[in-house]
Formats: C-alpha cells, sequence, structure tokens
C-alpha cells in the first residue's frame, strides 16, 4: 500500500522570488560541468590575489600573449596574440588587433582579484595564555564567524633584500596549504546565548590565531624567521610582507547531480576566471570583434575601497588604454575617440534567491543560481548600469544563446556597490554591472551553481566579441 503523501507547502502569494520557477542556462551540461572544473582548478591556484594574477598570467601567456613592463618602452603593435601587464595583486591584458585604427574603441571586462579574509598583521607574534598566536587583521567585510574552526593556510608575497644590492628589492610568492592556523571559537559551554541570541566577534580580541603552544614569550617562533624559512633568506633580508589566511579545502562540485559549485573566493575569483577566458577567446576568434580591441582588467582592494595605486580608482585603466593607442601611432585626440566609443563590464557577483530567506531578495527581480549572468540596475548609482548598457548586454547574451537575469536590491535595504561607477567616471565610458549568481558572498567557502560560470564566459566572450 503506497504511504499518503505529504501535504504541498504552497508560498505565500507575497513571495514571488520562491514562486518563479528559475530558468536554465543554454549552454550544454557537458560543457557547462567541464567549465565549472576549470573554475575550481582556477581558484585552487589562486589563494592570494597575487597568486590569481601569476595564474592568469600562465594562461595568457600559454596562449600567446606577451608580458609587458610598465617601465620598458613598449614597441608598436605587431602579429603577436595580445599583451599583459601585471602591477602587483593586478593585471590588465589585451589583445594586439594589430593595423587597427589608433581611435578603434575598446570593450573592456573589469574585475578584481581581492576577497575578504584574514591578513597577518607587521608584528604579529603573541604569546599568551601558554597559547602561541599570530595577530590578524580583518580585510574587506569577511563573514566573520565563517573563518572559525578551520584549518587555514598562509599565502601572499614577501619582499626580501636584493642579492648584494643594498637597496634593491625582490618579491617571493609564498604558499602554505599545510594547516597553520585556526581561529578557535569559544565553546557553547562558555557562552549559553550563542545559539539564541546570535554571535558577536570582537575583531581586535576574538580572532587572533592559534599557531602552537609555547610556554614564555621568549619561546614564541619568529615570524619574520619563518618567512624566512620558506623563501630561503635569512630574518633580516625580509623585509615585508603582504601574507593572509587562505582555507584549505578544495573548491569542488557537490550536490545530487553536482550541479552546485562550493569554493572560497567566488567573490570575486568566478568573474576573473571569466574575463581572463572571455578575453583568450575573443582574440582566437575570426568571425568577430574586430571593430573594437578586447580588453580584462583585474584590479585589486575593490573589497576595501579600491583607493590604491592598483584599485578601480587607480590610474592602471586609463593608463593603460592610453598607452594602447600611443602604439598604435595615434594621440591625445585618438584616445579621447576611443573612449568616446568604449563599452565596459564590470563583472562582480550577484546574490542569487537565499531558499531559507527569500524576503531579503526584490521580490519581483528573483535572481537564480544556474539562471544565467545577471545584470545589477541600482537607480541611486550604486551600479553603473543605464538603459545603453543593458542593451548592449542583453545583445552579448542573446549573441551567446544563453538567458540574462536582473538584480535589484530591495528598496528598503543597503545596496554594495562595484568598480562600475568608478570606471564609468574615469573612463567616460559607457559601463554595464553584470555577474554570476551565488549563495554565502563572503563568506570563507561560497556556492554558485555549475552551470553558470560557462553561461557567463559566453556571455563575457560575446560583449568583447560583437559580431
Amino acid at each position: 500500500m503506497p504511504l499518503p503523501r505529504e501535504p504541498r507547502t504552497v508560498p505565500p502569494p507575497s513571495d514571488h522570488a520562491s514562486q518563479s520557477p528559475p530558468p536554465r542556462t543554454c549552454v550544454p551540461a557537458g560543457t557547462a560541468r567541464g567549465v565549472a572544473d576549470q573554475l575550481c582548478a582556477y581558484i585552487d591556484a589562486s589563494p592570494s590575489p597575487f597568486h590569481a594574477v601569476a595564474e592568469a598570467a600562465r594562461l595568457l601567456s600559454e596562449a600567446g600573449f606577451v608580458r609587458m613592463r610598465a617601465t620598458h618602452h613598449w614597441p608598436r603593435d605587431t602579429k603577436e596574440v595580445g599583451r599583459f601587464l601585471v602591477r602587483g595583486g593586478a593585471l590588465m591584458a589585451w589583445g594586439s588587433r594589430s593595423g587597427c585604427d589608433p581611435a578603434t574603441p575598446f570593450r573592456v571586462v573589469g574585475a578584481h582579484s581581492d576577497s575578504p579574509n584574514l591578513r597577518i598583521k607587521p608584528s604579529p607574534c603573541i604569546s599568551r595564555a601558554g597559547w602561541d598566536l599570530l595577530g590578524v587583521e580583518v580585510y574587506g567585510e569577511p563573514l566573520l564567524n565563517s573563518w572559525l574552526d578551520r584549518d587555514l593556510g598562509l599565502s601572499g608575497r614577501v619582499a626580501v633584500r636584493a642579492g648584494d644590492d643594498p637597496s634593491g628589492v625582490d618579491y617571493r610568492l609564498i604558499r602554505v596549504d599545510e594547516p597553520a592556523l585556526r581561529v578557535a571559537q569559544l565553546a557553547v559551554h562558555l557562552d549559553r546565548g550563542v545559539n539564541d541570541e546570535g554571535l558577536r566577534l570582537n575583531r581586535q580580541t576574538h580572532l587572533t590565531a592559534l599557531w602552537g603552544t609555547g610556554t614564555t614569550a621568549a619561546d614564541a617562533p619568529d615570524f619574520r624567521a619563518y618567512l624566512g624559512d620558506l623563501t630561503g633568506h635569512c630574518p633580516a633580508d625580509v623585509l615585508g610582507w603582504d601574507v593572509m589566511t587562505h582555507d584549505l579545502t578544495p573548491a569542488r562540485r557537490l550536490g545530487r547531480v553536482g550541479d552546485l559549485v562550493a569554493a572560497p573566493r567566488l567573490d570575486n575569483l568566478c568573474s576573473a576566471f571569466a574575463g581572463i577566458r572571455a578575453v583568450i577567446d575573443a582574440v582566437a576568434r575570426p568571425d568577430g570583434g574586430q571593430a573594437s580591441v578586447p580588453v580584462v582588467v583585474l584590479f585589486d582592494h575593490e573589497e576595501i575601497g579600491s583607493v590604491t595605486e592598483r584599485g578601480g580608482f587607480s590610474q592602471l585603466l586609463p593608463s593603460v588604454l592610453e598607452r594602447i593607442v600611443l602604439g598604435r601611432g595615434g594621440g591625445r585626440e585618438d584616445l579621447l575617440r576611443a573612449l568616446a566609443g568604449t563599452m565596459v563590464a564590470s563583472a562582480d557577483m550577484a546574490h542569487g534567491v537565499h531558499p531559507n530567506y527569500p524576503e531579503r531578495s526584490e521580490p519581483d527581480h528573483p535572481v537564480h543560481v544556474n539562471g544565467g549572468p545577471v545584470v545589477k540596475i541600482n537607480a541611486r548609482g550604486r551600479y553603473a548600469t543605464d538603459a545603453a548598457g543593458l542593451a548592449v548586454f542583453q545583445l552579448a547574451c542573446e549573441q551567446a544563446g544563453v538567458p540574462m537575469q536582473h538584480y535589484l536590491a530591495r528598496g528598503d535595504m543597503p545596496c554594495g556597490s562595484t568598480i562600475g561607477p568608478i570606471t564609468a567616471a574615469l573612463t567616460g565610458a559607457v559601463t554595464v554591472d553584470v555577474g554570476a549568481p551565488m549563495l554565502s558572498m563572503h563568506s570563507a567557502r561560497e556556492l554558485c551553481g555549475a552551470d553558470d560560470p560557462a553561461a557567463y564566459l559566453a556571455a563575457l566572450t560575446a560583449f568583447l566579441t560583437p559580431v
């Protein structure tokens, strides 16, 4: 005898987000899952912005792009596939398009390489209550509770003295994929109200990372010497560091049929990966894009406001665009003409509807995971999208054969922002804010659909190569 069916729960009529069936992407599942696995490999290779840029540079070099140095003279464009420039944790790459008019406009995908995390202080070594600890500073706005009781590695770059040159500095990437640190949460027995009243963390006192055990301050290990061992230098030659923590759990697909991706740093390495792959694919396409120059830029420091020498407010993008025009024999007039026709897609991840909190999403504009790329719109200018940018990206999605979704924040909730408004203001270019849907943004471990990276990549490639 069959068991009686459970009664079907019907959502309340006002909850439009939970009623709307998620649209599906049009990318074949096999292709989509392959791109998702490539994304996971990119994320695993990129525990810090410096590693993310190094991995992007490797992919570009393998595709025939030539690395340029900012302090060197740039010769006229040749038959090379493209060029790229690295500035710390930032990178910019572009297709050569040799022989094109100096005033040819650009199609730019802008993303960022950094993610919220915990970063090691300049004088981090602490000995307290029989423990060896490292002092950390919160970078960006992470979900702090997600960093508790995790096995954490260390990654970033170290500045070291350059050989026999007393004034020279070299940089070494470091990566420790062994469980080096842990931020331990207080036991529930010592915080009885935590489950009912919520966890409250003090950024100064509650996030210090355990590094081992000791007895006195004199026994505490020296982090500078630790970095010296990693880089093969004596402690006196370690001049500084940009070192941060990363979660050691690898990126992977999950779900009943593997249709999700769980990974750290999806915001915004999914966009960085899609942007790099899009510019590589764009220069290889013979069927479009000759009317514009494809460009991708990965800024650093977006999570802390972008006001640095390699952030979105920097001269990285404007100065390199100008050098590209000059390298084609153009002048200031040609640059201004090129910028007048330039289009920018600011690529940053988007919030999908959370099934446990559907009321936090704008009810008439639900965004679904595995539902395709997202255009982000805000009437107060927190996103740069207007009708012109929206139309261009709609055409790109149609060209790519993928659906497009719209994201708006609820009118009674604050809205985040991106490099989109910054880039639009600095260049005067029509700019559209886009992304791929995800959950758990700014967690140590985030979630997106396994089909969306391929659809995102297809849309960005079409944006760079309109036909």
